[in-house]
């Protein structure tokens, strides 16, 4: 044996010496790793939290029994209830009073009574109307108390409720067994229809005025990717009786045509006088709408790990990283939310929530060009899905559970629907090379703790991000993704988008996304401050017949909540925070930034006779004066009445002073979507994300970031190759070993 095959022996003996230690290391030592990691971030919370948490599955069965036997009427369960029947629509946490709970968790005050919101319906009442009490205290309910018109100022009108998920079941089996019918001919020669290969979309608003309960319904193919196949027929459905059996059809469209019902369109259909575009039909998977991978696997892409496990901690409702603590929710309607958002001990937010997600639809055909969708009427939490490990989320990332009740009178689980993970952004948050005097290298890497939620409300995919950087500076993001629209391509259906397929047309549409961002800086009473710039021109004081143009800045205290509102696509301050009444080391007064990003279509002209109930859309920022009384910019009822808005944002903005005031910024982003081929199968986030960043301007002496355990910085004159020097020259031992990857699981056609 020569010495060459001695030495490869001693290199595959000590590899393999190596492998086996690297996975020693990963199954026995990673685990008390990570206990270590959270032992450094112990989590002082001590429960406070638990004020914002949302309802637990045994807090929503107690609260259900509890409504059941102290109402007095009969409740039937929402899965199977009658318009004309008594149910439980949802539950939800009450939030309870802001200042209640922060005399709690400043220690001034004692814990608030623990509450939950329901919302019912009574159908089976003289005056059907949606109802909705506070219950508690929990776990032990003993009171319920009506707030409706506390919150309201008056009764809700039965017609605003938000369709129950059978309702829409009701009216599909209305179609199915009495409209269809009607039509034999056209549907079996025109459409093939053979009971099971429709599936139908709702448009909302529901008519033209308060009290109309009026849909159209389109109706596509039943085939993977639904929303792309539209067949050219849609139905408007009268269904405001409460009584199922008075429903009927109002109008019938077919490619570009309009009959009173399915037997006007069967007689024109077997007299010719209808223009007939029969549409292939497509195979079960959808062919072009299929998302089914057309290339086979290959290597696979990089993967993210923590190399000594998570630096972050989650501990029920709270979550601690780095100079960072806050807790989260997961609200039934509007989705994910954050409160008592924390940097370095100091609360810099008490709230910063999602409030409504909003598409406006251009097209030729009815339904299309009815569709305002306003997606808290649907439910952002309920329809918030089960995540996908490795796609959705890094593989890694840790993923929790979230619990609702809605259209049910038992408690539904979405697995793995939240995911919590630190982020390696592939870049420096700050960085500087000096090869100027002295030679050295200063730098951070960019790495931020993000919490995601996905809701898929029918079509659309939103993939919902709160993130947390080491700068102290916060964001709200929101991507969409999922199928776009579409509409039956027919006459002059390209002056409403592209067109996607054989018979498809992609619809314009807008997205409007708002959130509710209460800042609390330095304390709880702010003022709104705009900075911004003007050129000046002087002459040149060492050379005066010269001209220089130099940026000057400009400020301005904005005293009132009209000063406040910037229309959506106005001009408004580059530099507009909130500031608080100390100030720094270095004279300012200490504040966060609010900077948006948006590239927002049009919103819908004023003298439309539903603007009011999307009124929060004019305005891409609007700060006003923070009010019990105005929790919400909107309401869930909004979307079935918008003509009679039950909260009208416009409302909120009446010239009130804002100077050393408790104030909330409502914050817009949006984006305008026209769709093109490339959106076939689905729209991409590349390009499809908008949202805000809260940053920090004065508010500390130096950039936070600068204490962070994760800088780097050497000198010409040091050994980088030193550990103790620079910590990246330890990652080939640090990081040298992967950690296990849990087996991959997935819960998300459970329900």
């Amino acid at each position: 044996m020569n010495v060459k095959t001695v030495l490869i022996l001693l290199v595959l003996a000590l590899a393999t010496i190596f492998a086996l230690v690297c996975v020693l290391l990963t199954r026995g030592r990673a685990p008390s790793t990570c206990q270590h990691q959270a032992l450094e971030q112990e989590d002082t919370d001590d429960g406070q939290s638990l004020v914002f948490a949302d309802l637990s599955p045994e807090e929503m069965v107690t609260v259900v029994r509890y409504l059941q036997g102290n109402l007095g009427v009969q409740l039937v369960d929402a899965s199977r209830a009658k318009p004309s029947d008594n149910c439980i629509a949802s539950l939800d946490v009450q939030i309870p009073a802001k200042a209640e709970v922060l005399r709690f968790l400043d220690g001034e005050g004692a814990r608030p009574h623990r509450e939950a919101l329901a919302v019912l319906y009574f159908g089976n009442q003289p005056d059907p109307n949606i109802t909705e009490y506070v219950v508690g205290p929990l776990p032990t309910p003993t009171y319920h108390q009506d707030v409706t018109v506390q919150k309201y100022g008056g009764k809700v009108p039965y017609h605003r409720r938000p369709a129950l998920a059978v309702e829409y079941k009701q009216i599909a089996g209305f179609l199915k067994s009495q409209v269809f019918p009607t039509a034999p001919s056209f549907m079996h020669q025109v459409i093939e229809y053979d009971g099971a290969n429709l599936a139908a979309m709702t448009a909302a608003p529901r008519g033209f005025q308060s009290g109309d309960r009026i849909t159209w319904f389109a109706l596509f193919q039943n085939v993977s990717g639904f929303f792309l196949h539209p067949v050219g027929l849609e139905v408007l459905v009268d269904h405001s009786s409460l009584d199922t059996s008075q429903w009927a059809v109002s109008r019938v469209f077919y490619n570009g045509q309009y009959f009173s019902d399915m037997v006007h369109l069967e007689s024109a259909y077997m007299q010719g006088h209808i223009s007939v575009e029969k549409v292939k039909r497509a195979p079960q998977d959808g062919d072009f709408s299929s998302m089914k991978p057309r290339a086979p696997p290959a290597a696979p892409f990089p993967v993210q790990y923590e190399p000594q496990g998570p630096r972050y901690s989650v501990r029920n409702n709270h979550i601690l990283f780095q100079a960072w603590s806050f807790a989260f929710g997961m609200s039934v309607s509007t989705g994910l939310r954050l409160f008592d958002i924390r940097h370095k001990g100091e609360r810099v937010a008490y709230e910063i929530s999602v409030q409504e997600a909003m598409s406006v639809y251009g097209s030729n055909c009815p339904g299309g060009m009815s569709t305002r969708y306003m997606d808290g009427s649907f439910g952002i939490g309920r329809y918030t899905s089960p995540l996908v490990r490795g796609v959705d989320c890094p593989y890694l990332a840790t993923y929790l559970d979230v619990h609702y009740l809605a259209h049910s009178q038992f408690p539904r689980t979405s697995k793995s629907a939240l995911c919590i993970f630190e982020q390696n952004l592939g870049s420096p948050l700050r960085r500087h090379y000096s090869n100027l005097q002295s030679l050295y290298y200063g730098g951070l890497v960019n790495s931020a703790l993000v919490v995601r939620s996905i809701a898929t409300v029918g079509n659309y995919d939103y993939v919902w991000d709160f993130i947390f950087y080491q700068n102290g500076a916060i964001e709200g993001k929101v991507q969409a993704t999922g199928y776009t629209s579409s509409s039956f391509l027919h006459g002059d259906g390209l002056r409403y988008g592209n067109r996607v397929w054989e018979h498809t047309l992609g619809t314009i549409h807008t997205h409007s996304i708002n959130y509710k961002v209460d800042l609390d800086v330095g304390g709880v009473k702010n003022s709104l401050v705009a900075h911004d710039m003007v050129f000046e021109m002087t002459r040149a004081p060492w050379s005066p017949e010269q001209q220089i143009e130099r940026p000057r800045l400009t400020k301005k205290v904005l005293d009132t909540e009209d000063q406040a509102a910037f229309q959506l696509q106005s001009k408004m301050p580059r530099y507009i925070y909130f500031a608080a009444n100390s100030k720094n080391k270095w004279g300012h007064q200490r504040g966060y930034r609010i900077q948006i990003t948006s590239f927002a279509g049009d919103h819908i002209p004023e003298a439309s006779s539903l603007e009011r109930a999307i009124s929060w859309a004019r305005y891409q920022l609007a700060v006003t004066r923070r009010k019990e009384e105005e929790p919400t910019s909107t309401s869930t009822y909004n979307q079935n009445d918008p003509w009679t808005p039950t909260v009208a944002f416009a409302d909120f903005i009446n010239n009130e002073t804002i100077t050393n005031e408790d104030l909330v910024a409502w914050i817009t982003a949006g984006f305008l979507h026209i769709p093109h081929s490339e959106d076939i199968p689905n729209t991409v986030t590349v390009g499809n994300s908008v949202g805000f960043l809260l940053r920090p301007y004065n508010y500390y002496d130096l950039d936070p970031s600068i204490y962070s355990h994760d800088g780097v910085f050497f000198t010409s004159d040091q050994d980088f190759t030193v550990c103790e020097v620079n910590p990246i020259a330890c990652l080939s031992k640090t990081a040298s070993c992967l950690p296990n990857f849990p087996m991959f699981t997935y819960d998300g056609f459970q329900n």
